[in-house]
């Protein structure tokens, strides 16, 4: 079974690396126009992975994007505008035509896709912070489930995709996550949507207005986990964070800690993004590489280049393992 996957990154340059970890060995990619001036990056996955899960040997890489073509979490540049929101293209295979989709259940995801052949992996860029993730997001989920796959040449699914990812690069509590490392969310959490009360700040659950977290399939962050622990890649699982102003004091980082206890990481766009995946019932984690602690900002400490090498590897990890049904 093959597997439809939306990886949605803030930014080209997130995009740019999780597609060049997507197309090692596979294909290439191909646009995809969507409503309100989005594009979709496609991707056929490789058709299947080694017996153990292992990718084919990597090739030697190429540049590393420096600073500015990159963002940290802490330093986010400006969206770009709608037009040029898609990341760099190439040309595509896809699946034949009519490919039907199985019932078999995947650990940790829903049954569906494409049976044989490789899997579907839609890269949207979809802007920072958490309310153009969501549009953005729930664009592609909508268009989905209108119209179907048209590289599976497909009727529209019971589920616009299989699993919804929000990636990309962001801040580390430094305990938990180094510079280099990559958190596996295993709750999304609203890290200010809330209250601030004379007795402290009210989650927006505890002021009865809805939700703030998104927990993770546990067997869904296993799988990744086990992957990238095979891969040799730097992990912690843990809940990210999602806010929408980057913390630049230690006063900040020490509150959030304190509030967030177990919180591994911070970015912007994490909670927008799930929310519009729960929208349409679709699981949903947060990958995210670690560029620069939270805390006081500091640039001369910032490893972007090393949190772009981190993400690439991580999504050559999971194109040939998670994303497609391992081989016998």
């Amino acid at each position: 079974m093959a597997l439809r996957i939306l990886i949605v990154t803030a930014v080209a340059a997130e995009a740019d690396s999780v597609a060049r970890g997507l197309t090692l060995g596979g294909p290439g990619s191909s646009e995809y126009p969507l409503p309100g001036g989005y594009r979709l990056l496609r991707h056929t996955a490789p058709t299947a992975a080694t017996p153990d899960g292992h990718p084919p040997p990597e090739p030697t890489p190429g540049p590393t994007p420096g600073p500015t073509s990159a963002r940290a979490t802490d330093a986010r540049p400006a969206p770009a505008p709608r037009t040029d929101t898609a990341g760099a293209s190439g040309t595509s295979r896809s699946p034949e035509p009519g490919a039907d989709r199985g019932a078999r259940q995947e650990p940790g995801l829903p049954s569906g896709g494409a049976a044989g052949g490789g899997g579907v992996v839609d890269v949207l860029v979809g802007g920072v912070g958490p309310a153009a993730a969501a549009a953005a997001t729930a664009t592609a989920l909508a268009h989905a489930a209108s119209l179907g796959h048209p590289a599976l040449g497909s009727a529209p699914p019971p589920a616009p995709y299989d699993l919804v990812v929000s990636a990309g690069i962001a801040g580390g509590f430094q305990a938990l996550a180094p510079l280099g490392s990559v958190v596996v969310s295993d709750a999304i959490v609203s890290a200010d949507l809330g209250a601030q009360t004379p007795d402290g700040y009210l989650t927006v659950e505890e002021l009865g207005f809805g939700r703030s977290t998104h927990a993770v399939d546990r067997l869904l962050t296993r799988r990744i986990s086990a992957v990238l622990t095979r891969g040799g890649q730097p992990h912690t699982v843990a809940p990210v964070l999602t806010v929408s102003t980057v913390t630049g004091t230690a006063e900040r980082a020490d509150e959030l800690a304190r509030r967030h206890p177990g919180a591994a990481a911070e970015a912007m766009e994490g909670f927008g993004v799930a929310e519009a995946a729960a929208a349409y019932g679709v699981p949903v984690v947060e990958i995210r590489a670690v560029s620069n602690a939270v805390g006081p900002r500091d640039r001369g400490a910032w490893r972007i280049g090393q949190a772009m090498d981190a993400l690439r590897h991580t999504f050559q990890l999971l194109s040939h393992s998670l994303f497609v049904e391992p081989a016998p």
